[in-house]
């Protein structure tokens, strides 16, 4: 069995490519099985609309799309 985690970012994987052409750059908020319809420019405003939706006691992933993962280095 799959956590809830682990369930958001499978979702995220499998529309991971159409929504990086149609909103690469913004971020998407996922709990469990259920997206919210809207898109955000911003990280904070998707935390707000997660909290919204969930409440501040339910678990959700906010995730900035991009077509690949950014790497960064740290020295």
């Amino acid at each position: 069995m799959m956590t809830p985690l682990e369930t958001e970012l499978s979702i995220f994987e499998a529309h991971r490519a159409e929504w990086s052409r149609e909103h690469h750059g913004k971020f998407v908020v996922i709990q469990n099985g259920t997206i919210l319809s809207a898109f955000f420019d911003e990280y904070a405003d998707a935390f707000r609309a997660g909290l919204q939706e969930f409440g501040v006691r339910g678990t959700f992933l906010v995730k900035q799309i991009w077509g690949t993962e950014p790497v960064y280095f740290v020295a």
